[in-house]
């Protein structure tokens, strides 16, 4: 009986996905697992909580990426929904590359993918690697308002998500939504959205210390500690203390 063209691709599919299985089994460390699960909190009560990791370092990660980063969307996806935090972080690697090298119609499919998905985009390392390379690149022409719904959201992922992805725009030095959204955020209690609020306008700074001292001379007042002094981390030691002393 002839196979359809269908039937050999899934069947294809499914020996690709095995194949990475079998590599991300190989470099499992169950002593390297341990300590990234500390270090990722994922304790009872902390921002990582239950959170499994197979014990496997990013460069080897990175290097899986290249070599499977021609895998089709669907077996992204699988690994995307992976409970291990590696394979997760892998996929997201993965939709990097292939979003890169894509048009505009799978760009498009991807940018949905990955806000379809954000329940799995879990903690900050993920939200890091990937928010600013998929949806702030696919937003940097078009309207911004899923950026501002992400902002509201009630998830801190995807609070976090909403400000990383104003990177892409910031190193194109367009600041604009970085300030928007960071007023937005700047009431939450994270320090998860602190430091990553804080670190965006420090990289306003780099490009524009200008810009970013007339944003925290209208907000630095109301600013969270931890924000202010992220923000404030390359400036003169004068300067940053007038700031951390209200007196600028």
């Amino acid at each position: 009986m002839k196979k359809s063209g269908k039937v050999s691709v899934e069947v294809f599919n499914d020996v690709i996905a095995d194949e990475i299985q079998k590599q991300l089994n190989s470099l499992e460390n169950p002593v390297t697992a341990s300590t990234l699960q500390r270090f990722f909190k994922t304790g009872p009560g902390e921002y990582g909580e239950g959170d499994l990791f197979r014990g496997i370092r990013v460069p080897s990660l990175r290097k899986l990426a290249k070599r499977y980063q021609n895998i089709p969307l669907s077996d992204a996806k699988q690994f995307l929904m992976s409970r291990f935090h590696e394979d997760r972080l892998l996929a997201l690697f993965i939709l990097v590359r292939i979003y890169i090298g894509s048009d505009d119609a799978a760009k498009t499919r991807i940018y949905k993918l990955y806000l379809d998905s954000t329940r799995f985009i879990n903690n900050w390392d993920l939200v890091d690697g990937s928010a600013e390379h998929i949806v702030g690149n696919f937003l940097m022409d078009k309207n911004k308002q899923p950026l501002y719904r992400l902002a509201r959201s009630s998830m801190l992922w995807e609070r976090r998500i909403a400000i990383m992805s104003t990177f892409h725009f910031i190193k194109r030095g367009v600041f604009d939504e970085t300030f928007t959204i960071a007023k937005m955020l700047i009431t939450n209690t994270e320090d998860l959205i602190h430091k990553a609020v804080g670190w965006m306008l420090r990289e306003v700074g780099k490009r524009d210390i200008r810009a970013e001292e007339n944003f925290l001379n209208a907000c630095y007042t109301q600013m969270p500690r931890t924000m202010l002094r992220y923000a404030i981390e390359k400036f003169s030691e004068p300067k940053r203390l007038g700031y951390l002393r209200g007196e600028i």
